[in-house]
């Protein structure tokens, strides 16, 4: 296969998600529980999220059960269940200080908010997005592999999430964190090497006829990618040979095969040539907050 030579350019997007010019994004942690656990990296505060009112103070590396209490939240402090006045809370620092909050034995950059639904807990971590790549891409790909496989991975990673903002908005967040969208494991996960392959490629997507694309992945495609896409047409996606040798299929085979592109980035083939390669006559966008 001879090396993809084509010159691509960046351009700013300027008129999509100007409702939300941070590119945060809001990811769903856990739906309809009757416990959770939660504590903080460093002194923290439970924040009423209806009237903005903080309503308890967190000790730093401490457990914290929440559970749900009529149309309230509960929370057991030194082994008593105290009520909550409220059913819409999130976990926030003092000072403005950065930290970590932990929820299902991980720690997570960003907000956490806990709310009460019809008497079940809903976790959302509201995340800046690249904070959010950056527990996807260790999470969808060993952080060992080839740095433009890695690059490949977050920029595909954060196509697929800016294409799907609102996928769930009817349950109060974009994304879950599992492989029904992408496997997200918060700042628990985050290697060295794949923030650097987020931090390189920050901002960057990748577009068709000048929209994010979603760009669907899998492990494996088994020697040749699938041009079908659930029914749906897709003009970018198409079969190719892809490369991950004799792995057979793991995953749907759509798009862009992980084991194919790191393979390819073993050739020598840069990120930009492995995604084109992978997906058919796309460019690359940077999202105008980082330009």
């Amino acid at each position: 296969m001879k090396k993809i030579l084509t010159i691509f350019g960046f351009i700013i997007l300027v008129s999509a998600y100007l409702q939300n010019p941070c590119y945060a994004i809001k990811i769903g942690l856990a739906t309809d529980v009757n416990r959770l656990v939660t504590g903080t990296s460093e002194i923290g505060s439970i924040i009423d999220s209806n009237t903005n009112k903080t309503l308890y103070k967190l000790e730093k590396m401490k457990a914290y059960e929440l559970r749900p209490y009529h149309n309230y939240i509960a929370i057991k402090i030194d082994g008593k269940f105290y009520k909550i006045k409220s059913d819409n809370i999130a976990i926030r620092f003092f000072d403005g200080k950065d930290g970590y909050t932990s929820v299902k034995n991980k720690w997570y950059r960003g907000i956490i908010k806990i709310q009460n639904k019809g008497g079940q807990l809903t976790a959302i971590n509201d995340v800046p997005l690249e904070d959010y790549i950056k527990g996807v891409v260790p999470s969808e790909m060993p952080s060992s592999w080839n740095i433009e496989a890695l690059k490949a991975q977050a920029i595909a990673a954060r196509s697929y999430a800016m294409s799907n903002l609102g996928k769930h908005g009817s349950k109060g967040y974009d994304l879950v964190d599992t492989t029904a969208d992408q496997v997200y494991g918060g700042a628990s996960a985050e290697r060295e090497t794949t923030n650097q392959a987020v931090e390189l490629t920050k901002g960057i997507v990748i577009t068709y006829d000048s929209k994010i694309i979603c760009a669907y992945y899998s492990a494996s495609a088994g020697g040749v990618s699938s041009s079908a896409a659930w029914g749906a047409n897709l003009p970018y996606i198409r079969s190719v040979p892809s490369f991950d040798g004799m792995i057979k299929k793991n995953g749907h085979g759509i798009g862009m095969s992980q084991h194919g592109a790191n393979n390819l980035a073993k050739k020598g083939y840069n990120a930009f040539q492995i995604l084109q390669y992978f997906y058919k006559d796309v460019q690359f966008a940077r999202l105008k907050d980082y330009v």
